[in-house]
């Protein structure tokens, strides 16, 4: 991850606009699902913060694509790399 300073103000906005589904492709993509998980649950107090995650170190870019496109329906996809 290139830019790991930008992570917390990224689940940020994703909580604040909605998102459903943080798929993390590539090496180390569990440390990074792990990470994100504990920005969203925070101190615990806030039970409105839910967003899935799931990690794909052994996928390419386009499988995760696919697979986050398929999630809940098909909505709106995009990548975002650190």
């Amino acid at each position: 991850m290139a830019d790991p300073s930008r992570l917390d103000q990224f689940v940020e906005d994703c909580l604040r606009d909605g998102v459903r589904l943080i798929a993390i492709a590539g090496a180390g993509a569990a440390d990074i699902e792990e990470t994100i998980d504990d920005i969203i649950v925070g101190d615990g107090f806030e039970t409105d913060r839910f967003i899935a995650t799931t990690s794909h170190e052994d996928q390419s870019i386009e499988e995760v694509m696919e697979f986050a496109s398929s999630w809940d329906g098909g909505s709106s996809v995009r990548e975002e790399r650190f």
